[in-house]
């Protein structure tokens, strides 16, 4: 399946490539225009005594900027709320939707909010569920409904329709084949040096394998996928 544009939506700096950076580099590849929106400050990923928060929101958007180019990102905005403290309020909806009514994205890729943890050896990050429910609610119903944020028409930002929603989900039901992008997006996370991703890199190719598995492949990264608009339209 193939998007013009896509939005990646997501909490901190590194989400994207675990969640999606094998799909983002095939569709970069693709010639697909793919943006990223980064949520909070990333500020909080540090427990080294010393270093604080200021500094590490610098450390970790420059970070997230070179990982998104070997990617091949389009382009990133940062919205700079405090990492560890999302909430999903008016400030932050309308925040999200802003950058959707500008991108206007055929696909938006995101944290699936319902995921609470996974098997026995991981507690999902708080950010990540409040991520997952911001892009569920520009779906719906902020994005497309003309009076939701009506300011937002004195900036020349239209209601959109978002046609598909991907979310990265424990059930999904669509199997991406990253077999020939699972080094670049291996590549991508080593750029997040501070939080020592390179160190991941067996768990994420292991990962990767049992998706594949899943999906008949030999790498994958796997997806709920939405469809709200219908193609005869």
């Amino acid at each position: 399946m193939r998007f013009a544009s896509a939005l990646v939506i997501f909490a901190h700096p590194d989400d994207a490539e675990y969640m999606c950076g094998g799909t983002v580099a095939l569709w970069a590849g693709e010639g697909t225009e793919v943006h990223y929106c980064v949520i909070t400050d990333g500020s909080a990923g540090s427990n080294e005594p010393g270093v604080v928060r200021e500094e590490m929101a610098i450390v970790r958007e420059a970070e997230q900027r070179a990982a998104a180019a070997v990617l091949g990102v389009k382009d990133l905005t940062f919205l700079g709320f405090r990492d560890g403290e999302l909430e999903v309020n008016l400030e932050t909806r309308r925040a999200v939707t802003r950058v959707v009514r500008r991108i206007r994205p055929e696909v938006i890729v995101a944290p699936d909010p319902s995921r609470l943890w996974s098997g026995n050896g991981y507690i999902n990050h708080w950010d990540h569920k409040q991520a997952g429910t911001l892009a569920l609610c520009a779906v719906m119903p902020d994005s497309p409904s003309r009076p939701q944020f009506a300011e937002l028409l004195d900036e020349g930002l239209e209601p959109f329709e978002i046609p598909n929603l991907w979310l990265a989900a424990e059930q999904p039901d669509t199997y991406v084949d990253i077999t020939k992008t699972i080094d670049t997006k291996i590549a991508a996370l080593a750029e997040h040096q501070s939080q020592h991703a390179e160190a991941s890199a067996p768990w994420v190719r292991e990962r990767a394998r049992q998706l594949g598995e899943r999906g008949g492949i030999e790498y994958a990264e796997a997806f709920k996928t939405f469809a709200f608009v219908d193609d005869e339209e």
